[in-house]
């Protein structure tokens, strides 16, 4: 799945709320609520035809319709007239503010429900969970400019606040959300990216590498081929110097991560030239596993070539590397020789491969 715009999560979960605000502006509030609950009602019966049951999503829409409707309609005089859109607006931060700051996450259970099959990343619902925290700071600030209006300062002031402000702070919010999309986006071109998987192994969004590695422990796919020579030797790698994780150590012959939109054999090929400057090899696929260190977590893919001696050209990917027999690698596992990933595919695989 590509990535998850939270602002397209949003909108839809919003929109209940909205199309009464709208509908109250143009038509006044009793049109305004025939038409908000008609569009409700008209929801429901179309659900209700297709999937044969009572949509809940839908009918927590309408009644909350129905109770802004309502408060209108109650504060529909001369008194009370200017606190309708202070009313309207503690409904609406009160929806907001369950949805960010309890475990019940209403907004994002809408969107779900208008999305069908929605599936969203930890990092996802976080950032989500932050912009629902903006927009209920944001709108618990209008509100309270609202009421503060209505009391204080002129007829003209208090129309401007409660109408117009609104919908321009509503669109600057979304006009900033959408300018940081954009920067995003770019930074993203400019790194290189990798899939986020589900605990599955399925595809939920992108990240950069830098992201794999940060200790969030997002998951994402890698390949380890194992390349043994007819001698029955394993060719294992020396990381260079530089490398951010485990330098310096001997690990499996290729490794690397699958980039986003990549396939396996794509994946096999690139890492297996980039490393080791071999091409044309025969992979057999062994198993997957997920690995978790203290700064990542990743879903690998084993695989198995053959391949005899051959003149190595150190690289920035690798220093060095030699066959080494099954007997010297268990004599020196556990010795701060290897990374802790090629001891755990030895111990797990290429030992009963030789069994």
């Amino acid at each position: 799945m590509k990535k998850i715009e939270i602002l397209k999560i949003i909108l839809p979960g919003l929109l209940p709320l909205l199309v009464f605000i709208l509908a109250d502006e143009i038509w006044g509030t009793t049109i305004g609520l025939y038409v908000a609950i008609g569009v409700g009602l008209v929801q429901l019966l179309l659900i209700y035809i297709k999937e044969k049951k009572l949509d809940k999503f839908v009918l927590f829409d309408t009644i909350l319709i129905l109770l802004m409707g309502v408060v209108s309609i109650i504060l529909e005089n001369d008194i009370f007239f200017k606190l309708k859109p202070g009313i309207i607006g503690l409904i609406l931060i009160a929806f907001l503010g369950v949805s960010a700051f309890s475990p019940k996450n209403l907004l994002l259970a809408m969107s779900a429900h208008y999305f069908k099959g929605l599936e969203i990343s930890n990092e996802q619902e976080k950032l989500f969970r932050r912009n629902i925290k903006t927009m209920f700071w944001l709108f618990a600030a209008h509100t309270v400019l609202v009421f503060y209006s209505a009391f204080f300062m002129s007829k003209e002031a208090w129309a401007f606040i409660s109408g117009g402000l609104f919908y321009i702070l509503f669109a600057v919010f979304f006009v900033v959300e959408l300018v940081k999309n954009i920067i995003a986006r770019r930074k993203f071109k400019k790194q290189e990216l990798l899939s986020e998987l589900n605990s599955e192994g399925k595809v939920i969004g992108v990240m950069t590498r830098d992201q794999a590695h940060d200790g969030s422990k997002r998951m994402h796919p890698v390949i380890h081929v194992h390349i043994l020579n007819s001698k029955g030797e394993v060719l294992l790698q020396k990381r260079n110097e530089n490398k951010f994780i485990q330098p310096g150590k001997w690990d499996t012959a290729v490794g690397g991560h699958i980039s986003h939109g990549e396939n396996l054999e794509t994946a096999l090929k690139r890492e297996t030239y980039e490393e080791l400057g071999l091409k044309n090899l025969k992979y057999q696929y062994i198993t997957k596993y997920i690995w978790e260190s203290e700064i990542e977590k990743e879903l690998v893919f084993v695989f198995l070539a053959q391949h005899e001696e051959f003149n190595f050209v150190k690289n920035d990917e690798v220093d060095e590397v030699k066959f080494w027999s099954f007997k010297e690698i268990k004599k020196n596992l556990s010795k701060n020789v290897f990374t802790p990933n090629f001891e755990v595919d030895f111990i797990n695989i290429l030992n009963k491969i030789k069994k």
